[in-house]
């Protein structure tokens, strides 16, 4: 396992991505504790819009029909062990945070049949989306919570989980916007009490100014441990992440960043 330490120096440029975002935190840091208790009493969305343009007659369907049979009631107390949220034996559950239209999520849901999926997704016309592969693969290893990703986690129970994938989130460029962003030490904090001791923390950007934030605000947990020796370990895409229309169009020639992470 490579350690933090190692790994921030591979490569300048990553280098740099991180310590503009300290020299970013270091700037704003009395602004911040002026603006803690506003914080603590309301959570800004890290999302945009709910809904885009009209839902099909067959996602009208899935969506009063399917999605909820799929969504987990976070009014009742969680199980224990969450493997048993699934009508079939899963030996791990992966979560997925903004899924967009679902196509990683199906496309890991078809080739790890054993693991249990649960995404999150607040944009319906995503969900309705996913719900259509899920009913056209007949799968039944995935759960869809239509909503806040941080109201999922807050319901989890401890260690509940191997494997979490944030790909792609709304980067919320302007300085203004960048407090809505979805990683933050609060979202840290609650990834490190629900991922397991040796699990994953999956996260890419094309905004390399959120993937130094990422990166900066990760390392701070002490919680996880940067999977990343060498350039390449952050520059190339991993093997099992399947590329998707939304990133193909968002990336418009930027060349993206891969972070890993495994829990301590």
């Amino acid at each position: 396992m490579v350690g933090l330490v190692p790994a921030i120096f591979v490569s300048k440029s990553i280098f740099g991505m991180e310590k503009s975002a300290h020299a970013r935190h270091k700037a704003d840091m009395n602004k911040d504790n002026q603006d803690q208790a506003k914080a603590e009493t309301r959570q800004l969305r890290s999302y945009g819009r709910r809904k885009g343009k009209r839902l099909s007659p067959r996602k009208k369907r899935l969506i009063t029909d399917l999605l909820p049979r799929l969504r987990p009631d976070l009014e009742s107390k969680p199980p224990s062990d969450l493997r048993t949220l699934f009508s079939g034996p899963v030996r791990e559950v992966w979560l997925e945070i903004g899924f967009g239209s679902g196509e990683h999520l199906l496309w890991q849901a078809e080739r790890h049949p054993d693991i249990g999926f649960i995404g999150c997704e607040p944009f319906i016309n995503g969900v309705a989306a996913l719900l259509g592969g899920i009913e056209d693969r007949s799968l039944k290893t995935v759960h869809v919570h239509d909503g806040d990703a941080r109201d999922m986690l807050s319901w989890l129970p401890d260690n509940a989980l191997n494997r979490v994938f944030i790909l792609f989130p709304d980067p919320w460029p302007k300085k203004r916007q960048q407090k809505r962003r979805l990683v933050s030490r609060e979202l840290v904090t609650e990834l490190a009490r629900v991922i397991a001791p040796g699990g994953e923390l999956r996260f890419a950007s094309d905004d390399t100014d959120y993937a130094g934030q990422a990166l900066l605000t990760v390392k701070r947990s002490d919680a996880f441990a940067w999977l990343a020796s060498r350039a390449a370990d952050w520059r190339d895409r991993p093997a099992d992440l399947v590329p998707t229309r939304y990133e193909q169009k968002a990336l418009s020639g930027l060349k993206p960043v891969y972070l890993r992470w495994q829990r301590l």
